[in-house]
């Protein structure tokens, strides 16, 4: 790592020796171990509580405040590694050596490049999109151009998965399947008849996708801030890292390398979180043996909903409606008694304060110092937080979230605000592929039931006697 990013380091050090004196070391136990299928739990709304599968990638306490991608404390990956080295982490269970990652590294830069996509997304009216739904275009721009999956000669072959779980199959039963059943994608050799450069078209059920989708992915969200800007989109830049190019793309200026540091940082923290609501869209989708594309596209879907993605971005709204830290008390209080709800506060799974808002408070600090616009912001998101963590915090462990100030990293990074989420999207989808790629190994497709609380023996009335 650059010289210059040593104090960004010891920021991070320093928010992990903080977290690791107020909570405890041990998991919890119930929710750590294998799973003896079928199982009990207690099962809210939304699915709340379920044990849906076991998982080796991450481990979110919420208790506690940890978060642990494939045994490693997040704290530890923030410190010490890069987004490509978790990325890889997380596909493949395990950090690589000095030749892994330098092969990974090849093939990233070699995915970076998405020339068919940019051209056909050039053809839609970009501007006037929501930049989620113009990035789920662009991964299905992504699937065509690199996939043999759309192509007319193509079929799906659903006779080479074992033990297809379909409706046919009584859901009242207890689920048995193969003893050492693997699920995968379909997958077979396939060079498109319309493919006029002699190369092959992929499956969609490859590492090299996930690899693509990693890559690809950063490079139509740059690409769909340029054009929203009324630029063209910048090609990547070989000799810079993940990070560095997702800004360079995006904004056209070389970052420094603290600033390149800072990205991996955030990159790092939203790379995987559990089974929230994106990852479970993306893992559904893969359950019924579509495509990699398709499941990603799923989870983008998720995420652009206003209750999963976007509260970054009312952060930063909801700061400068504020306007000034004399102002915090007072607009508090009235948003209390409205029954405002407060942006970037409280989680559905930490009921301590989110470890990745406890390394992206110092970090916006670093960035705001010098920066006129950022550094009021900054001390109105800092004087809020004292004072909702003092009123309404202790009674119901209401903290900081990371959207609380990853906005205001992002923002101090030359980002626009609308582009927060897609950004969120870069980095999530290592963790989509990876759990889709686990769970496919031992595939069921997802199939809980409702509660079925409507009439019975109604009886048919004719049109004519309907009033």
């Amino acid at each position: 790592m650059h010289k210059n990013t040593k104090e960004i380091t010891k920021i991070v050090l320093r928010a992990a020796a903080k977290a690791r004196k107020e909570t405890s070391a041990e998991p919890e136990p119930k929710l750590t171990q294998s799973v003896n299928w079928p199982i009990e739990c207690v099962v809210g709304p939304g699915l709340e509580g379920a044990i849906a599968c076991e998982s080796k990638i991450g481990y979110v306490n919420g208790s506690k405040g940890w978060l642990v991608y494939r045994g490693y404390d997040v704290f530890d990956l923030c410190a010490n590694s890069t987004y490509e080295e978790v990325s890889y982490l997380l596909l493949h269970g395990q950090l690589p050596d000095a030749s892994q990652l330098k092969e990974y590294k090849r093939a990233l830069v070699q995915c970076r490049n998405v020339p068919g996509t940019l051209r056909l997304l050039l053809n839609f009216p970009v501007e006037n999109m929501h930049p989620m739904a113009a990035l789920r275009l662009g991964i299905n721009l992504m699937r065509q151009e690199f996939t043999y999956e759309d192509q007319l000669d193509h079929k799906p072959d659903s006779t080479s998965s074992i033990n297809t779980d379909e409706d046919a199959i009584a859901m009242e039963t207890v689920p048995q399947g193969e003893n050492h059943a693997v699920y995968e994608f379909s997958e077979k050799k396939f060079k498109s008849k319309s493919d006029l450069t002699g190369n092959e078209l992929e499956s969609a059920a490859s590492l090299n996708s996930c690899y693509r989708l990693i890559s690809g992915t950063a490079s139509i969200a740059a690409a769909i801030n340029r054009i929203r800007q009324k630029h063209f989109p910048i090609e990547a830049n070989l000799k810079l890292s993940h990070a560095a190019n997702l800004i360079y793309m995006m904004t056209g200026k070389i970052p420094t390398p603290e600033e390149e540091r800072i990205m991996d940082i955030a990159l790092i923290l939203h790379a995987d979180h559990g089974m929230n609501a994106s990852t479970f869209a993306a893992m559904v989708v893969a359950s019924t043996l579509s495509d990699i594309y398709f499941s990603v596209g799923s989870g983008i879907a998720a995420l652009s909903g206003p209750l999963h993605g976007g509260a970054n971005e009312q952060v930063i709204h909801m700061l400068r409606e504020i306007g000034d830290v004399e102002n915090v008390k007072s607009w508090l209080k009235k948003s209390l008694e409205n029954k405002k709800k407060i942006a970037g506060f409280g989680h559905r799974v930490y009921k301590a304060y989110d470890p990745r808002a406890r390394i992206l408070s110092p970090l916006a600090e670093y960035l705001a110092k010098g920066n006129k616009e950022m550094l009021p912001l900054f001390k109105t998101a800092q004087c809020l937080e004292k004072e909702v963590v003092s009123t309404i915090g202790k009674k119901k462990n209401i903290f900081p979230n990371v959207d609380y100030y990853s906005g205001l990293v992002y923002h101090s990074l030359g980002m626009p605000s609308e582009m927060f989420t897609p950004i969120f999207t870069v980095s999530r989808v290592s963790g989509w592929t990876a759990r889709v790629m686990e769970y496919l190994q031992k595939n069921r497709i997802f199939r809980p039931r409702a509660m079925y609380v409507g009439p019975f023996n109604k009886q048919y009335v004719s049109l004519e006697k309907r009033k």
